[in-house]
């Protein structure tokens, strides 16, 4: 990953959105450290069904400033936690299966790093500008603005 993944006094180890296939084990490895005896990563991946219907494949677009947005949620929870924190989300065309979003966060025990990882992907979902567009298997779509 490009420079974002250098270390940074505010708590944000990566902090990036994508149009390349997500990879997990640099998430993880940029929160890593010897003071932290968790890790918890979340990966978020395309499903096959939404609301009862089978969806194809999916379509990310975000808004042209939607990594300062991104970078804002991660400081947000690196500040109220004193964590470092972790997220790059995907954009463009994704089939099932893949990976949409990867976050983590690291603790020195699991229950603080669970709580912020969890607490990251919601604010994520909630204040990054990304919507979806969902391709359904009858060859509808539909447009929804989440992350994940």
């Amino acid at each position: 990953m490009p420079e974002e993944s250098v270390q940074r006094s505010d708590g944000v180890r990566l902090a990036e959105i994508s149009d390349r296939p997500l990879d997990p084990a640099v998430v993880d490895a940029a929160v890593r450290g010897p003071s932290f005896g968790a890790v918890v990563v979340f990966t978020g991946l395309v499903r096959d069904h939404d609301g009862g219907q089978p969806v194809s494949a999916l379509e990310y677009s975000a808004h042209p400033q939607a990594d300062r947005f991104l970078r804002e949620c991660c400081a947000t929870i690196a500040q109220s936690t004193g964590l470092p924190v972790a997220a790059v989300h995907r954009v463009g065309n994704l089939a099932v299966g893949d990976l949409a979003i990867v976050t983590a966060v690291a603790a020195p025990h699991r229950a603080e790093a669970f709580a912020a990882c969890s607490a990251l992907v919601d604010r994520i979902k909630h204040e990054v500008p990304i919507w979806k567009r969902q391709m359904f298997a009858d060859g509808m779509s539909e447009w929804v603005n989440a992350c994940g």
